[in-house]
């Protein structure tokens, strides 16, 4: 009983809807914005795994040399 009058004291329904504009354009630019950084960091991501795999043939092929010396 006691946790609905706490969770009741932060529920706001206003009247009139034109009060969730500004929530609604807030969460529109947090979203694009997420959406913005999951992209950079996917392009990133696959940017250093292909300089790793270079590195990776690159190690593959001095060990090779060194072992048929």
């Amino acid at each position: 009983m006691i946790q609905w009058f706490v969770v009741s004291e932060f529920l706001y329904f206003p009247e009139d809807k034109s009060e969730y504009i500004p929530a609604v354009i807030t969460l529109a630019i947090f979203v694009i914005a997420a959406l913005i950084a999951m992209r950079f960091f996917i392009v990133i991501s696959k940017r250093e795994a292909k300089k790793t795999e270079e590195l990776e043939k690159k190690l593959k092929q001095q060990s090779e040399v060194e072992r048929n010396s």
